[in-house]
């Protein structure tokens, strides 16, 4: 390979570099939480893809309070063979809220509370389980 060619292919190369991360989170950003997304990054029970039977030991439930929310995902907690490793929070635009990660040698169950003071809207909340994947749910504050 001749030098231009060298140099062509290397400028070619890096320009498709900086334009091919917006191509690619393009098509991901217009999906919806309700259609596109189900099942391939999370379930719902609208849509629990493989795991149908396991809806209820995984979807987390939302209790809403004064000023916070308590999430809880009835699953059990059986050492680190089989456990729901967190909850977390996103706000209406698919931005990071918070999360509690849980350890299955000290809790028994997977409740967590979060604080609501400071957010309004939509929340998506998912519940990662190591074996069934991850879990959403919504509330609207």
């Amino acid at each position: 390979m001749d030098r231009r060619n060298f140099v062509r292919l290397g400028v070619t190369g890096g320009i498709a570099a900086l334009f091919s991360p917006a191509l690619a989170t393009a098509a991901t950003q217009s999906g919806s939480a309700s259609g596109q997304m189900a099942g391939g990054v999370f379930y719902t029970r609208a849509n629990p893809g493989r795991w149908s039977k396991k809806i209820s030991g995984h979807l987390p439930v939302i209790e809403a309070g004064k000023g916070s929310i308590q999430v809880i995902t009835g699953h059990a907690m059986k050492g680190y063979e089989h456990y729901i490793t967190k909850h977390m929070l996103l706000d209406s635009d698919f931005n990071f809220l918070d999360e509690f990660m849980f350890d299955p040698t000290k809790h028994k169950s997977a409740k967590s509370v979060f604080s609501t003071k400071n957010v309004s809207g939509k929340i998506y909340v998912l519940s990662h389980c190591n074996k069934h994947d991850t879990w959403m749910n919504t509330i609207e504050i």
